[in-house]
Protein backbone atom coordinates (compact mmCIF):
# COMPACT_ATOMS: atom_id res chain seq x y z
CA UNK A 1 0.00 0.00 0.00
CA UNK A 2 1.71 3.58 -1.31
CA UNK A 3 -1.06 5.79 -1.69
CA UNK A 4 -4.05 7.16 -0.88
CA UNK A 5 -5.07 5.94 -4.61
CA UNK A 6 -4.13 2.56 -3.56
CA UNK A 7 -6.91 2.18 -1.62
CA UNK A 8 -9.95 3.08 -3.15
CA UNK A 9 -8.79 0.34 -5.75
CA UNK A 10 -9.03 -2.04 -2.78
CA UNK A 11 -12.26 -4.48 -3.04
CA UNK A 12 -14.34 -3.44 -0.42
CA UNK A 13 -12.89 -0.26 0.64
CA UNK A 14 -14.65 2.34 -1.11
CA UNK A 15 -18.40 1.10 0.45
CA UNK A 16 -16.67 0.89 3.76
CA UNK A 17 -15.49 4.13 3.75
CA UNK A 18 -19.03 5.57 2.36
CA UNK A 19 -20.74 3.50 5.05
CA UNK A 20 -18.05 5.29 7.65
CA UNK A 21 -18.61 8.72 6.50
CA UNK A 22 -22.68 8.70 6.91
CA UNK A 23 -22.15 7.55 10.36
CA UNK A 24 -19.53 10.00 11.24
CA UNK A 25 -21.82 12.88 9.84
CA UNK A 26 -24.95 11.72 11.70
CA UNK A 27 -23.06 11.00 14.84
CA UNK A 28 -21.57 14.77 14.64
CA UNK A 29 -24.92 16.56 13.83
CA UNK A 30 -26.84 14.36 16.34
CA UNK A 31 -24.38 14.89 19.34
CA UNK A 32 -24.69 18.42 18.80
CA UNK A 33 -28.26 18.92 18.51
CA UNK A 34 -28.74 16.42 21.45
CA UNK A 35 -26.24 18.60 23.58
CA UNK A 36 -28.11 21.64 22.59
CA UNK A 37 -31.08 20.10 23.09
CA UNK A 38 -30.54 18.79 26.77
CA UNK A 39 -28.42 22.49 27.54
CA UNK A 40 -31.73 24.55 26.85
CA UNK A 41 -34.04 21.94 29.36
CA UNK A 42 -31.49 21.73 31.64
CA UNK A 43 -28.77 24.25 32.08
CA UNK A 44 -26.33 21.75 33.14
CA UNK A 45 -22.79 21.72 31.46
CA UNK A 46 -22.79 18.05 33.36
CA UNK A 47 -25.28 16.73 31.82
CA UNK A 48 -24.60 18.30 28.56
CA UNK A 49 -21.37 16.92 28.34
CA UNK A 50 -22.89 13.51 29.03
CA UNK A 51 -25.25 13.84 26.39
CA UNK A 52 -22.41 14.21 23.98
CA UNK A 53 -19.72 11.87 25.50
CA UNK A 54 -21.91 9.84 28.35
CA UNK A 55 -22.83 6.95 26.36
CA UNK A 56 -18.99 6.01 26.22
CA UNK A 57 -19.28 5.14 29.42
CA UNK A 58 -21.15 1.61 28.46
CA UNK A 59 -18.22 0.76 26.43
CA UNK A 60 -16.75 -0.25 29.89
CA UNK A 61 -19.71 -2.76 30.09
CA UNK A 62 -18.86 -4.40 26.02
CA UNK A 63 -15.51 -4.59 26.70
CA UNK A 64 -15.56 -6.92 29.46
CA UNK A 65 -18.98 -8.95 28.70
CA UNK A 66 -19.21 -8.76 24.55
CA UNK A 67 -16.29 -7.67 23.22
CA UNK A 68 -15.28 -11.77 22.09
CA UNK A 69 -18.11 -10.94 19.57
CA UNK A 70 -16.13 -8.35 17.09
CA UNK A 71 -14.03 -11.24 15.23
CA UNK A 72 -17.07 -13.88 16.37
CA UNK A 73 -20.29 -11.59 14.20
CA UNK A 74 -20.31 -12.06 10.43
CA UNK A 75 -18.51 -8.09 9.36
CA UNK A 76 -21.38 -6.89 6.41
CA UNK A 77 -24.47 -7.61 8.67
CA UNK A 78 -23.06 -6.62 11.61
CA UNK A 79 -21.80 -3.17 10.59
CA UNK A 80 -25.25 -2.70 8.89
CA UNK A 81 -27.29 -3.86 11.83
CA UNK A 82 -25.28 -1.31 14.20
CA UNK A 83 -25.76 1.93 11.94
CA UNK A 84 -29.43 0.77 11.59
CA UNK A 85 -29.87 0.80 15.50
CA UNK A 86 -28.41 4.01 15.48
CA UNK A 87 -30.39 5.39 13.11
CA UNK A 88 -33.86 4.33 14.77
CA UNK A 89 -32.51 5.27 17.84
CA UNK A 90 -31.72 8.83 17.07
CA UNK A 91 -35.19 9.01 15.61
CA UNK A 92 -37.12 8.31 18.86
CA UNK A 93 -35.21 10.90 20.73
CA UNK A 94 -36.35 13.50 17.98
CA UNK A 95 -40.08 12.93 19.44
CA UNK A 96 -41.42 15.95 21.01
CA UNK A 97 -42.00 15.84 24.79
CA UNK A 98 -39.25 12.97 25.32
CA UNK A 99 -37.50 13.22 28.69
CA UNK A 100 -34.42 13.60 29.07
CA UNK A 101 -33.86 10.56 31.34
CA UNK A 102 -35.49 8.04 28.25
CA UNK A 103 -32.87 9.64 26.22
CA UNK A 104 -30.18 8.79 28.22
CA UNK A 105 -30.90 5.43 28.68
CA UNK A 106 -31.36 5.48 24.65
CA UNK A 107 -27.61 6.83 24.36
CA UNK A 108 -26.19 3.92 27.13
CA UNK A 109 -27.96 1.48 25.14
CA UNK A 110 -26.66 2.29 21.99
CA UNK A 111 -23.04 3.04 23.71
CA UNK A 112 -23.41 -0.52 24.26
CA UNK A 113 -24.30 -2.02 21.27
CA UNK A 114 -21.61 0.28 19.52
CA UNK A 115 -18.88 -1.61 22.21
CA UNK A 116 -17.87 -4.32 19.96
CA UNK A 117 -18.93 -2.35 16.84
CA UNK A 118 -15.28 -0.53 16.57
CA UNK A 119 -13.64 -3.94 16.76
CA UNK A 120 -15.70 -5.26 13.96
CA UNK A 121 -15.53 -2.20 11.67
CA UNK A 122 -11.71 -2.11 12.58
CA UNK A 123 -11.19 -5.73 12.07
CA UNK A 124 -13.03 -6.12 8.64
CA UNK A 125 -10.68 -2.88 8.08
CA UNK A 126 -7.62 -4.57 8.67
CA UNK A 127 -8.94 -7.78 6.65
CA UNK A 128 -9.53 -5.52 3.22
CA UNK A 129 -6.24 -4.18 3.43
CA UNK A 130 -4.28 -7.31 3.87
CA UNK A 131 -0.77 -7.24 4.13
CA UNK A 132 1.14 -5.66 1.49
CA UNK A 133 4.65 -6.64 0.12
CA UNK A 134 6.69 -4.52 3.27
CA UNK A 135 4.77 -6.76 5.69
CA UNK A 136 4.29 -10.68 6.54
CA UNK A 137 3.66 -12.97 9.16
CA UNK A 138 6.26 -12.86 11.72
CA UNK A 139 6.25 -16.61 12.45
CA UNK A 140 4.29 -16.87 15.33
CA UNK A 141 1.07 -15.72 14.79
CA UNK A 142 1.82 -11.68 15.43
CA UNK A 143 2.28 -9.20 12.45
CA UNK A 144 4.89 -7.87 11.48
CA UNK A 145 3.12 -4.74 10.71
CA UNK A 146 0.17 -3.57 8.24
CA UNK A 147 0.98 -0.41 6.40
CA UNK A 148 -2.62 -0.55 4.24
CA UNK A 149 -4.30 -0.56 7.79
CA UNK A 150 -2.13 2.34 8.70
CA UNK A 151 -2.82 4.75 5.63
CA UNK A 152 -6.43 3.49 5.81
CA UNK A 153 -6.87 4.27 9.22
CA UNK A 154 -5.41 7.48 8.85
CA UNK A 155 -7.59 8.48 5.51
CA UNK A 156 -10.65 7.06 8.18
CA UNK A 157 -9.70 9.86 10.91
CA UNK A 158 -9.10 12.15 7.87
CA UNK A 159 -12.99 11.80 7.10
CA UNK A 160 -14.14 12.03 10.20
CA UNK A 161 -12.04 15.46 10.75
CA UNK A 162 -13.71 16.66 7.68
CA UNK A 163 -17.59 15.08 8.41
CA UNK A 164 -16.75 17.24 11.94
CA UNK A 165 -15.83 20.02 10.21
CA UNK A 166 -18.89 20.43 7.81
CA UNK A 167 -21.11 18.27 10.14
CA UNK A 168 -20.76 20.63 13.13
CA UNK A 169 -21.00 23.76 11.11
CA UNK A 170 -24.23 22.27 9.31
CA UNK A 171 -25.85 20.72 12.18
CA UNK A 172 -24.97 24.57 14.20
CA UNK A 173 -27.02 26.21 10.89
CA UNK A 174 -29.60 23.27 11.01
CA UNK A 175 -30.10 23.95 15.06
CA UNK A 176 -30.14 27.63 14.81
CA UNK A 177 -32.82 27.85 11.77
CA UNK A 178 -34.51 24.85 12.36
CA UNK A 179 -34.45 23.09 15.78
CA UNK A 180 -32.56 20.40 17.35
CA UNK A 181 -35.18 17.66 16.86
CA UNK A 182 -35.16 18.44 13.04
CA UNK A 183 -31.77 18.14 13.47
CA UNK A 184 -31.82 14.40 14.88
CA UNK A 185 -34.38 13.42 12.10
CA UNK A 186 -31.60 14.67 9.48
CA UNK A 187 -28.75 12.57 11.39
CA UNK A 188 -31.11 9.25 11.63
CA UNK A 189 -31.53 9.82 7.47
CA UNK A 190 -27.58 9.76 7.68
CA UNK A 191 -27.58 6.68 10.11
CA UNK A 192 -29.77 5.04 7.50
CA UNK A 193 -27.43 5.69 4.42
CA UNK A 194 -24.39 3.83 6.15
CA UNK A 195 -26.50 1.02 6.70
CA UNK A 196 -27.89 0.46 3.27
CA UNK A 197 -23.80 1.36 1.86
CA UNK A 198 -22.68 -1.47 4.08
CA UNK A 199 -25.41 -3.64 3.48
CA UNK A 200 -25.42 -2.99 -0.38
CA UNK A 201 -21.42 -2.72 -1.06
CA UNK A 202 -19.97 -5.23 0.87
CA UNK A 203 -19.62 -8.47 0.78
CA UNK A 204 -20.34 -11.62 2.76
CA UNK A 205 -17.73 -13.05 5.05
CA UNK A 206 -17.15 -15.63 7.76
CA UNK A 207 -15.77 -14.60 11.77
CA UNK A 208 -12.31 -14.31 11.68
CA UNK A 209 -12.43 -16.43 14.78
CA UNK A 210 -14.40 -19.68 15.45
CA UNK A 211 -16.44 -20.05 18.11
CA UNK A 212 -19.69 -18.91 20.17
CA UNK A 213 -19.24 -15.05 21.76
CA UNK A 214 -18.88 -15.22 25.36
CA UNK A 215 -17.61 -13.25 28.80
CA UNK A 216 -15.45 -16.19 29.30
CA UNK A 217 -13.71 -15.83 25.89
CA UNK A 218 -13.84 -11.94 26.27
CA UNK A 219 -11.81 -11.75 29.63
CA UNK A 220 -9.39 -14.75 28.74
CA UNK A 221 -8.72 -12.71 25.17
CA UNK A 222 -8.60 -9.29 27.04
CA UNK A 223 -5.88 -11.08 29.69
CA UNK A 224 -3.73 -12.26 26.99
CA UNK A 225 -3.80 -9.16 25.51
CA UNK A 226 -2.43 -7.03 28.45
CA UNK A 227 -0.03 -10.26 29.08
CA UNK A 228 2.68 -7.98 27.23
CA UNK A 229 3.53 -4.46 29.04
CA UNK A 230 4.29 -2.76 25.93
CA UNK A 231 0.61 -3.74 24.91
CA UNK A 232 -1.00 -2.84 27.80
CA UNK A 233 1.21 0.51 27.90
CA UNK A 234 0.12 1.44 24.16
CA UNK A 235 -3.41 0.78 25.69
CA UNK A 236 -2.95 3.00 28.38
CA UNK A 237 -1.61 5.47 26.02
CA UNK A 238 -4.27 5.14 23.49
CA UNK A 239 -6.90 5.59 26.14
CA UNK A 240 -5.84 8.33 29.25
CA UNK A 241 -4.00 11.53 27.75
CA UNK A 242 -6.85 11.59 24.48
CA UNK A 243 -9.83 10.93 26.79
CA UNK A 244 -8.79 13.57 28.98
CA UNK A 245 -8.85 16.17 26.17
CA UNK A 246 -11.74 14.91 24.78
CA UNK A 247 -13.05 16.08 28.61
CA UNK A 248 -12.39 19.62 27.19
CA UNK A 249 -14.55 19.56 24.38
CA UNK A 250 -17.14 18.30 26.59
CA UNK A 251 -17.54 21.80 27.72
CA UNK A 252 -17.24 23.65 24.12
CA UNK A 253 -21.45 23.85 24.32
CA UNK A 254 -20.80 25.30 28.18
CA UNK A 255 -17.97 27.55 27.43
CA UNK A 256 -20.00 29.16 24.32
CA UNK A 257 -23.18 28.16 23.85
CA UNK A 258 -23.51 30.01 20.68
CA UNK A 259 -20.46 29.42 19.34
CA UNK A 260 -19.63 25.68 20.28
CA UNK A 261 -20.01 24.33 16.28
CA UNK A 262 -17.00 26.52 15.97
CA UNK A 263 -15.04 25.19 18.39
CA UNK A 264 -15.79 22.15 17.17
CA UNK A 265 -15.28 22.78 13.97
CA UNK A 266 -11.45 24.35 14.49
CA UNK A 267 -10.61 21.28 16.63
CA UNK A 268 -11.81 18.73 13.79
CA UNK A 269 -9.45 20.54 11.36
CA UNK A 270 -6.61 20.61 13.55
CA UNK A 271 -7.12 16.38 13.86
CA UNK A 272 -7.69 16.49 9.91
CA UNK A 273 -3.70 18.19 10.02
CA UNK A 274 -2.60 16.26 12.23
CA UNK A 275 -4.24 12.89 10.61
CA UNK A 276 -2.51 13.49 6.98
CA UNK A 277 0.80 14.68 9.15
CA UNK A 278 1.18 11.11 10.48
CA UNK A 279 0.01 8.65 8.14
CA UNK A 280 1.38 10.43 4.88
CA UNK A 281 4.30 12.69 5.75
CA UNK A 282 5.89 11.24 8.56
CA UNK A 283 8.28 8.56 7.19
CA UNK A 284 8.11 5.57 10.04
CA UNK A 285 11.34 6.14 11.98
CA UNK A 286 9.98 9.93 12.49
CA UNK A 287 7.12 8.75 13.48
CA UNK A 288 8.46 6.56 16.44
CA UNK A 289 9.74 9.41 18.55
CA UNK A 290 6.90 11.41 18.01
CA UNK A 291 4.16 9.94 19.32
CA UNK A 292 5.22 11.28 23.47
CA UNK A 293 5.49 14.70 21.86
CA UNK A 294 2.08 14.85 19.91
CA UNK A 295 0.06 13.79 23.08
CA UNK A 296 1.72 16.95 25.08
CA UNK A 297 0.91 19.28 21.96
CA UNK A 298 -2.64 17.52 22.29
CA UNK A 299 -3.21 19.00 26.09
CA UNK A 300 -0.70 21.91 26.21
CA UNK A 301 -3.15 24.59 24.20
CA UNK A 302 -5.81 24.16 26.70
CA UNK A 303 -3.81 25.53 29.65
CA UNK A 304 -4.61 29.00 28.27
CA UNK A 305 -8.40 28.23 29.09
CA UNK A 306 -7.40 29.19 32.54
CA UNK A 307 -7.78 33.01 31.63
CA UNK A 308 -10.97 32.59 29.90
CA UNK A 309 -9.96 33.16 26.60
CA UNK A 310 -12.65 34.75 23.67
CA UNK A 311 -13.73 32.48 21.04
CA UNK A 312 -11.25 33.55 18.68
CA UNK A 313 -8.17 32.31 21.13
CA UNK A 314 -10.07 29.32 22.05
CA UNK A 315 -10.53 28.34 18.66
CA UNK A 316 -6.81 28.80 17.62
CA UNK A 317 -6.23 27.26 20.87
CA UNK A 318 -8.28 23.55 19.73
CA UNK A 319 -7.18 23.78 16.36
CA UNK A 320 -2.98 23.64 17.30
CA UNK A 321 -3.96 21.09 20.35
CA UNK A 322 -6.04 18.58 18.26
CA UNK A 323 -3.23 17.95 16.00
CA UNK A 324 -2.08 16.05 18.86
CA UNK A 325 -4.48 13.51 18.22
CA UNK A 326 -2.00 12.07 15.71
CA UNK A 327 -0.79 10.67 17.91
CA UNK A 328 -3.01 7.39 18.28
CA UNK A 329 -2.16 6.39 14.67
CA UNK A 330 1.70 6.11 15.83
CA UNK A 331 0.54 4.01 18.61
CA UNK A 332 -1.93 2.02 17.10
CA UNK A 333 0.98 1.17 14.20
CA UNK A 334 3.05 -0.30 16.68
CA UNK A 335 -0.35 -2.20 18.12
CA UNK A 336 -1.30 -3.41 15.03
CA UNK A 337 2.54 -5.00 14.89
CA UNK A 338 1.95 -6.60 18.34
CA UNK A 339 -1.39 -8.88 17.47
CA UNK A 340 -2.05 -11.84 15.60
CA UNK A 341 -4.66 -11.75 12.84
CA UNK A 342 -7.36 -13.42 14.46
CA UNK A 343 -7.88 -11.62 17.46
CA UNK A 344 -7.10 -8.45 15.37
CA UNK A 345 -10.56 -7.24 15.97
CA UNK A 346 -10.97 -7.70 19.31
CA UNK A 347 -7.44 -6.43 19.83
CA UNK A 348 -8.58 -3.22 17.84
CA UNK A 349 -12.07 -3.48 19.46
CA UNK A 350 -10.46 -3.26 22.88
CA UNK A 351 -8.26 0.21 21.79
CA UNK A 352 -11.78 1.76 20.86
CA UNK A 353 -13.90 0.52 23.96
CA UNK A 354 -11.21 1.77 26.11
CA UNK A 355 -10.93 4.57 24.67
CA UNK A 356 -14.45 5.63 24.25
CA UNK A 357 -14.78 4.02 28.11
CA UNK A 358 -12.54 6.80 28.74
CA UNK A 359 -13.93 9.69 26.65
CA UNK A 360 -17.54 9.37 28.44
CA UNK A 361 -15.63 8.83 32.28
CA UNK A 362 -13.57 12.43 31.32
CA UNK A 363 -16.65 14.19 30.29
CA UNK A 364 -18.58 13.86 33.34
CA UNK A 365 -15.30 14.47 35.21
CA UNK A 366 -14.75 17.51 33.22
CA UNK A 367 -18.64 18.38 33.37
CA UNK A 368 -18.15 17.82 37.32
CA UNK A 369 -15.70 20.24 37.63
CA UNK A 370 -17.46 22.77 35.73
CA UNK A 371 -20.72 22.72 37.51
CA UNK A 372 -18.08 23.51 40.61
CA UNK A 373 -16.51 26.04 38.92
CA UNK A 374 -16.26 27.29 35.21
CA UNK A 375 -15.45 25.41 32.26
CA UNK A 376 -12.27 27.25 31.35
CA UNK A 377 -11.26 25.93 34.99
CA UNK A 378 -12.34 22.45 34.31
CA UNK A 379 -10.62 22.50 30.57
CA UNK A 380 -7.59 23.90 32.41
CA UNK A 381 -7.26 20.72 35.04
CA UNK A 382 -8.18 17.69 32.32
CA UNK A 383 -5.18 19.44 29.96
CA UNK A 384 -3.05 19.26 33.35
CA UNK A 385 -4.14 15.56 34.11
CA UNK A 386 -3.49 14.76 30.93
CA UNK A 387 0.47 15.75 30.73
CA UNK A 388 0.87 14.51 34.00
CA UNK A 389 -0.76 11.09 32.63
CA UNK A 390 2.00 11.54 29.32
CA UNK A 391 4.70 12.13 31.44
CA UNK A 392 4.35 9.17 33.73
CA UNK A 393 4.03 6.94 30.74
CA UNK A 394 6.52 8.52 28.98
CA UNK A 395 9.66 6.55 30.63
CA UNK A 396 8.13 3.20 30.06
CA UNK A 397 7.70 3.44 26.03
CA UNK A 398 11.04 5.93 25.36
CA UNK A 399 13.72 2.88 25.25
CA UNK A 400 10.83 0.49 23.46
CA UNK A 401 10.67 3.12 20.54
CA UNK A 402 14.22 3.86 20.49
CA UNK A 403 14.81 0.03 19.17
CA UNK A 404 12.82 0.32 16.17
CA UNK A 405 11.27 -2.82 15.09
CA UNK A 406 9.52 -5.07 17.32
CA UNK A 407 11.74 -8.07 18.69
CA UNK A 408 10.54 -11.62 18.41
CA UNK A 409 9.27 -11.82 22.42
CA UNK A 410 7.74 -7.99 22.00
CA UNK A 411 5.39 -10.32 19.06
CA UNK A 412 4.70 -13.28 21.06
CA UNK A 413 1.26 -13.44 22.50
CA UNK A 414 1.67 -15.23 26.16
Amino acid sequence: MRSYSDLFRTREFTPLFLSSCFRSAASTVSGLALATLVYRATGSPLLTALSMFGPSLAQVVGATTMLSAADRLPPRATVAGIALAFGAGTAVMAIPGMPVWTIFTLLLLLGLIQSFGGGVLWGLLNEILAKDGNSGNSGNGGNSGNSGYLLGRSVFNMMNGIAQITGYGAGGVLVALLSPRVTLLTAAALYLAAAVVARLGLTRRAPRALGRPSIATTWRTNARLFSSPERRTLYLLLWIPNGLIVGCESLYVSYAPSRAGALFAFAAFGMFVGDVTTGRLLPPRVRARLGIPFLLLLATPYLVFVLRPGVAVAAAAVAVASIGFGSSLMQQERLVALIPDELSGHALGLHTAGMLTMQGASAALAGGVAQLTSPGTAMTVMAVASIAVTLTLAPTVGGVRAKGQPSESELSLN
